[in-house]
C-alpha cells in the first residue's frame, strides 16, 4: 500500500509542476469571468448560457487533464528508463498500475476542485442561487466519470504505441459515448437482425458516461437527484475502473520493457 501511495504522490507532484494544467486553469477562469461580465439587456436567460459555457469548459478541460496525464505515465517511464529502478524496489507491476491510476485520479480531482470553484463563484456572483446538494452530486459524478476515463487511458497506454495516438483515441471514444451512447438503444430497436444485437451488445458493453453528466441540473437550479440512484452510480463506475485496470495489468505484466 505504501508503494502505491508513493507512486501516486509522484504522479500528483508531476502534474503540479507541469505548466499545461496551469494554462487550462487560467484559460477556464479567464473565459468564465469574461462571460460572467457580459450583461445583455439585463436578460436573466443570459445567466443560464454563461453557466453552460463555464460547465462545458470544465468538462473539456478536465478531460484534457485526465487523458493526457494518464496517457503519458507508463510510456514516459519506459522512455526515460525509470521503470527499471522503480520495479527493482521491489514494486510489482500491479502496484505500478494502481499507483499511476491513483495519482492521475487524484490529479483529476484536484483540477475539479479548482474548476468547480470557478463555477461556484460565478453562480453566486451572477444569480445568487446555488443548490448545494445538486452541486455536490454533480462534482462527485463528474469525478467518477473521470476515474473511468483515466483507467481507460491507462489501459490505452499499454496497448497503443504512442501517447498521442492513445490520447486521440480516448478523446474520440469518450466524446462518442457522451454524445451518442444514450441513443444506441433506440438505434438498435430500429435495426434488423443480426445488426440490432450487435448494437445492443455495444450499448450494454460501453460505460455510459453520459449518466454522469448532470450539467443541466446546475444550469437550471434543479433539486438534487434521488440519493439511491446517485449512490448506485458509484459501484457502476468503480466496476468499470476495476475492469480497465485489470486489463491494463494483464497487458503490462506480459509487456517486455526492452
Amino acid at each position: 500500500m505504501n508503494s502505491i501511495l508513493a507512486i501516486a504522490a509522484v504522479v500528483l507532484k508531476e502534474m503540479i509542476r507541469r505548466k499545461d494544467a496551469y494554462v487550462l486553469f487560467f484559460l477556464t477562469g479567464l473565459i468564465s469571468l469574461g462571460a460572467a461580465a457580459v450583461n445583455v439587456f439585463d436578460d436573466p436567460a443570459v445567466v443560464g448560457h454563461v453557466k453552460e459555457i463555464c460547465l462545458l469548459l470544465i468538462w473539456v478541460s478536465s478531460l484534457v487533464i485526465a487523458i493526457s496525464t494518464a496517457a503519458r505515465q507508463l510510456p514516459q517511464e519506459r522512455e526515460q528508463r525509470t521503470i527499471y529502478p522503480l520495479l527493482a524496489k521491489p514494486v510489482t507491476r500491479g502496484q505500478v498500475v494502481l499507483g499511476k491510476f491513483a495519482g492521475c485520479w487524484a490529479a483529476a480531482g484536484l483540477s475539479l476542485a479548482v474548476f468547480y470553484g470557478f463555477f461556484a463563484a460565478l453562480a453566486l456572483a451572477k444569480s445568487g442561487e446555488f443548490e448545494s446538494g445538486t452541486f455536490i452530486q454533480a462534482v462527485w459524478l463528474h469525478w467518477l466519470a473521470l476515474g473511468v476515463i483515466t483507467a481507460m487511458a491507462l489501459l490505452g497506454s499499454v496497448v497503443f504505441a504512442a501517447p498521442s495516438s492513445n490520447a486521440t483515441i480516448c478523446f474520440v471514444a469518450v466524446t462518442t459515448i457522451l454524445l451518442l451512447g444514450r441513443h444506441l438503444g433506440k438505434v438498435a430497436a430500429q435495426l434488423a437482425e443480426p445488426l440490432d444485437r450487435v448494437v445492443y451488445f455495444a450499448y450494454f458493453l460501453i460505460p455510459h458516461l453520459e449518466w454522469y453528466d448532470v450539467r443541466d441540473l446546475l444550469v437550471h437550479h434543479q433539486p438534487a437527484i434521488d440519493w439511491l440512484p446517485w449512490l448506485m452510480a458509484t459501484p457502476y463506475a468503480l466496476g468499470y475502473m476495476a475492469l480497465f485496470l485489470h486489463l491494463a495489468w494483464l497487458v503490462f505484466r506480459k509487456m517486455p520493457l526492452d
